[in-house]
């Protein structure tokens, strides 16, 4: 033994003797001498000394408590964990029970406690006098275990650890919607139900073990897979609602329930593949990605556990699901893993990522393109995609149309009336993903045989809802689909080919351009992105001048998160800008198909007071947007700017940025139009709030000079569509477009609407016009329009009508302008 081992053990037999001769004079040094020997943590054989003050009376511990206390400011951190032990125990000895119950009831509202010890304590005497311990108040000790363990990298092993092993029930922590309508369902279930859930609750790594399965497995045969099919669901549809039981950290999902649903969704995944199974845990990927704000996704753990367990389940259906999420997935981690997951599959079934995502989308039973007819006793429901969303009518028997779903029909089948609305959700869901995959293919250098396109596109049940409105080129031909067939734009028909391309109009004639936009016009064709009225972004003289990068998008000042959740959709990767001391990449697309990378240079914006609640920006300055070969080395720099410099590594040259005229004009043009959609959306003179100037008027010149200034290339295409949809509104007579505005003849003044921003000025003196669009807003009765996805163009509309109109205007924020 050690000189030092051997003072110790002294030192601890001292301190015992000391305690039976209840010495507090002399104990209290002897403490603070065996304090300085130990960690923070009473562990080993100190632990002796805790279990041995159990017992003594209670003056003596109040004494030496007395005496600690004193000298608590120089204390060892083990004899202050001491002191706090025995304040506990001493003071809670005598407390009466509804005050202790009292203490227990507040804590359970906190995030978790620090003070562990304390909670050990009132847990030990709770359980003492027989009383059960409140299922929040064993939330609080099970997050308290968690959160310090492992979020601080604190042990409370020795305080908590035994206790939460033995805190078997309540077996999900309560308070939040899942977990309350679970804990409701399990008390009318088995046993063998309750161990399922707990053991869901211990699933801690990031994927299940061999043993864990094995258990897993067992569990549900115990319980039965269809029980579990059919039960889990219904829980698991509630993650992300508000919390039952508010707590002082908000909406997070509480740690102790996330590795419980992080446990259901790996069981879900032993399960035989069910679209139900598939359906649950898509919505879970979703659910757990939500933002909170100032803070981020809900829970990325748990987002990452649904697309582990989709991507273990065979068949179809999570195939589908794994390429919809890949369109609707911006947080970056999950998403690499729903590609991951992508490429292995596609890679295990020797095809392309590209036609396993094609392959992979399912019909929902419709039997024609864009139409199910389902008969239920005398009534027939029809299942109709209509543009984006999927609608559901009904025809009694004599096939007379009816608002409502038919009493038989809820009566008797009330199963398969819920399969359709499921379907019709699913639809509208889908149909979003695959917009998104079409538009990016622009980009991919694409190419299909005629018959496979025809299988997966044009006569594909969902998808060609959406081909048929497009148009393609078949064999250098450009064609578009009308009167049930496809056909050139002179009306001849097309029945074959070899290759077949997605169309673009860079390339084309103009005239033949407005041709093809007359002719989708002619048959009343409302495209599902810009297609025949997409901009086309050419090289500039400016450009030119530059040489390797562009200023056209520099020196605007986009609102960050718009921006960084705009971008990823596009296909982007960003980092988002913190307040601190750190650099970021700019915000860049790869483009693995031309060997190339496109960056766009931002920096942050501001101080702390422009900051969120997590020290992220709130808004962006932008610069050049710049190429390079793929595998060339990032430029970094500053959040809150100072000059890009490539990270080299192992001695690299650095790679100088690509002249912009060896860029081919396809990427040139889709990437500026990416980032022309950037500033168009996310720009803060988009805000008509901000006239003054924002925030202490920083930006006053800046959004002046945007909110009226010239019309990028998006306002130039909103231009020529309104001169074509004004004369057919009912307000054609008071509308009028001059340069960069759309003119409004109101009874009370003349408004005109600036096309870029949707800002408006009146006269007289072109006074300022606040008018804030509200969130969600229909789209105006303007007839057919030529394309969906416009936002702006819909603002526009919508306040037009209002300005023609304006007597009529109650709004009082409006009417006090007017």
């Amino acid at each position: 033994m050690t000189n030092a081992s051997a003072q110790y053990t002294q030192s601890i037999r001292n301190v015992l003797a000391l305690i039976a001769a209840g010495d507090t004079e002399r104990l209290v040094p002897a403490l603070l001498a065996l304090g300085e020997m130990v960690d923070s943590s009473w562990s080993g054989e100190s632990r002796e000394i805790v279990r041995v003050l159990h017992d003594v009376d209670a003056q003596f511990q109040s004494t030496l408590e007395h005496d600690l206390i004193a000298r608590w400011a120089t204390a060892p951190k083990s004899v202050q964990r001491l002191t706090s032990f025995l304040r506990g125990r001493a003071a809670r000895a005598d407390r009466r029970r509804r005050d202790r119950q009292s203490t227990v009831h507040y804590l359970a509202a906190k995030k978790w406690q620090w003070d562990t010890m304390e909670l050990a304590v009132l847990a030990e005497l709770e359980l003492a006098e027989g009383r059960e311990l409140p299922g929040d108040f064993v939330a609080l000790i099970r997050r308290s275990h968690l959160g310090r363990s492992t979020f601080l990298g604190v042990s409370t092993l020795e305080d908590l650890g035994p206790l939460v092993e033995g805190l078997t029930s309540p077996v999900v922590n309560p308070g939040e919607a899942w977990s309350d309508r679970a804990l409701a369902d399990l008390t009318d279930l088995g046993a063998d139900w309750h161990r399922l859930v707990a053991h869901a609750a211990t699933a801690t790594a990031v994927r299940p073990s061999a043993k864990w399965e094995r258990a897993g497995r067992a569990l549900i045969d115990a319980v039965g897979a269809e029980d579990v099919r059919t039960r889990i669901p219904h829980w698991l549809r509630l993650v992300g609602r508000p919390r039952t039981q508010l707590v002082d950290y908000g909406s997070e999902i509480d740690p102790y329930n996330a590795n419980a649903l992080r446990g259901l969704a790996w069981l879900f995944s032993f399960l035989p593949a069910h679209p139900e199974t598939v359906r649950t845990l898509g919505h879970l990927v979703e659910a757990s990605l939500r933002k909170v704000p100032g803070r981020g996704p809900l829970s990325p753990k748990l987002a990452n556990a649904g697309v582990n367990a989709l991507a273990r389940i065979d068949g179809a259906d999570a195939l589908a699901e794994l390429a919809r999420l890949a369109t609707r997935i911006t947080y970056k981690g999950t998403l690499e893993l729903v590609n991951k997951a992508l490429n292995a599959r596609a890679q295990a079934e020797g095809r392309s990522r590209e036609e396993i995502e094609e392959l992979a989308v399912p019909a929902y039973g419709l039997t024609d393109v864009g139409l199910r007819e389902h008969r239920l006793s005398d009534a027939t429901a029809l299942l109709e995609v209509h543009g984006a969303r999927a609608i559901l009518s009904w025809r009694n028997a004599a096939g007379k149309a009816v608002k409502s779903v038919p009493a038989a029909v809820r009566r008797d089948h009330a199963d398969e009336l819920e399969e359709l609305k499921t379907a019709v959700k699913d639809i509208d869901k889908m149909l979003s993903a695959q917009n998104e995959r079409l538009d990016r293919q622009f980009l991919a250098r694409r190419t299909w045989s005629y018959d496979s396109w025809r299988e997966r596109y044009l006569d594909h049940p969902l998808v060609g809802t959406l081909a048929r409105r497009l148009l393609w080129t078949i064999d250098g031909t450009t064609v578009g689909y009308a009167d049930g067939q496809l056909c050139t734009l002179v009306g001849t028909p097309v029945t074959g080919g070899s290759e077949v391309r997605l169309w673009h109009p860079l390339g084309h004639e103009p005239a033949d351009i407005v041709a093809w936009r007359d002719w989708l016009e002619r048959h009343r064709i409302t495209q599902p992105f810009k297609q025949a009225h997409r901009e086309v972004y050419v090289l500039t003289d400016a450009e030119r001048k530059t040489g390797t990068y562009s200023n056209r998008f520099a020196a605007h000042i986009l609102r960050q998160h718009q921006f960084h959740a705009l971008a990823a959709v596009r296909g982007w990767r960003n980092k988002l800008r913190l307040c601190v001391d750190d650099e970021a990449p700019p915000a860049t697309r790869e483009l693995p198909e031309w060997g190339l990378r496109a960056e766009y240079w931002i920096e942050g914006d501001g101080d702390y007071d422009d900051t969120t609640e997590s020290g992220s920006y709130l808004r962006l300055r932008t610069d050049q947007v710049r190429f390079y070969p793929i595998d060339a080395p990032h430029n970094w720099a500053h959040c809150d700017g100072g000059e890009y410099r490539m990270r080299l590594h192992d001695g690299a040259d650095p790679v100088e940025p690509l002249s912009l005229e060896s860029i081919p004009p396809l990427v040139l043009s889709e990437i500026l139009r990416d980032v022309d959609l950037f500033v168009g959306v996310a720009s803060v003179g988009n805000d008509p709030t901000w006239h003054d100037g924002g925030p202490g008027g920083h930006f006053r010149e800046y959004w002046s000079s945007y909110s009226f200034g010239e019309l990028d290339h998006s306002a130039q295409t909103r231009r020529v569509v309104l001169a074509r949809l004004i004369p057919r509104l009912a307000i054609a007579d008071r509308c009028t477009l001059e340069g960069r505005f759309l003119h409004v003849e109101g009874e009370r003044h003349t408004y005109k609407i600036h096309l870029g921003s949707g800002n408006i000025l009146m006269t007289p003196n072109d006074r300022y016009l606040c008018i804030v669009p509200k969130s969600g807003a229909g789209v105006p009765q303007t007839g057919y329009q030529p394309f969906e996805g416009d936002r702006m163009l819909t603002v526009i509309l919508s306040k037009a009508m209002m300005l023609a109109a304006d007597t009529k205007i109650t709004d009082r924020t409006i009417v006090s302008q007017l």
